[in-house]
């Protein structure tokens, strides 16, 4: 009969399992209910996530499997502050105030015993990015607040020779930083695509695997932020013609081609997929607070005007 260490390790080995399998068929980010509905292990129902940041499954004794950052709607501040600190981990807020919490106490067990738990952000209400496996590294009693390091997606085998601790924790703290570029990209996109309804502001093409979510100003410029007013959604055509500067838009969101390719003749991709949106207005949020901001767009449309 299996020790409920060897339950642990299969129940969490089959919830990677599930979430890789599952982010295959649907990319990075999941729906709440295929989460919280989770998978079978050994004739029991195993969520990945409940009601409260973090959570353990019944299955599970001592330690919690996954931990949570609550999606939020665009303009709101999440609950928890959980952030990114200057060592580039992440700081996972306690849960309440009271380091002795028992969902505080799991996580501590967890860190002691080196077990990997599940990160999973909310990019949008009801869409989640689950990011694993990640450890709890460090515990800050004063600030209430964990440390958190994302692993590569590799559970060692005990045949496994160990891995001295410096060499693991700069590989942890490199995916980490990773980890934390994807967590923002995807989160700026499914903002954007969420605004825009799902379509291409351009074209109103609504196949989501088509879409891509391009800053107005770049990341490094210094009102590059990932909103959504310096946002569109556009499919990858126009994606790449936006930020080619071979498609404009003007202050009044209106489309401008580059002259010499609305002088060119290449056949119809070119005459219906660019030439023929010269002068038509793009289709913006329906919320106007959230229309791609003036001037954003009049800064960006004087790079396309001297690029042609």
């Amino acid at each position: 009969m299996p020790t409920e260490a060897e339950i642990d390790a299969q129940v969490r080995a089959a919830a990677f399992e599930f979430l890789r399998a599952q982010t295959q068929v649907h990319g990075e980010v999941l729906t709440f209910a295929l989460l919280s509905s989770g998978f079978e292990f050994d004739g029991h129902r195993v969520p990945l996530i409940g009601p409260q940041g973090i959570f353990k499954p019944a299955v599970l004794k001592d330690m919690p499997l996954s931990i949570m950052t609550k999606a939020i709607a665009e303009g709101e501040e999440r609950p928890y502050d959980d952030t990114f600190g200057s060592d580039g981990l992440l700081r996972y807020r306690y849960r309440g105030k009271d380091p002795m919490h028992r969902d505080n106490i799991g996580l501590r067990l967890a860190m002691g015993r080196g077990v990997p738990l599940i990160y999973v952000f909310g990019v949008t209400p009801g869409r989640y990015m689950p990011i694993w496996p990640t450890y709890i590294v460090r515990d800050h009693l004063t600030e209430l607040t964990f440390s958190v390091a994302v692993d590569a997606q590799h559970i060692p085998s005990l045949s496994e020779p160990p891995v001295e601790t410096a060499g693991r924790e700069a590989r942890r703290a490199y995916v980490t930083v990773v980890t934390q570029q994807r967590l923002h990209q995807q989160s700026f996109r499914e903002r954007v695509l969420r605004a825009y309804q799902g379509q291409c502001a351009v074209c109103r093409i609504r196949h989501e695997e088509l879409l891509q979510a391009a800053h107005i100003l770049p990341d490094g410029h210094p009102q590059g932020e990932p909103i959504v007013p310096n946002g569109l959604a556009l499919c990858g055509l126009h994606h790449a013609a936006f930020d080619r500067n071979i498609l404009g838009i003007t202050r009044d969101r209106v489309i401008r081609i580059r002259v010499d390719v609305l002088r060119e003749k290449d056949g119809p991709m070119l005459l219906h997929g660019l030439q023929g949106f010269e002068g038509v207005r793009i289709t913006p949020p329906r919320a106007q607070n959230l229309w791609p901001r003036a001037e954003f767009l009049e800064e960006r449309f004087q790079q396309f005007l001297r690029a042609g």
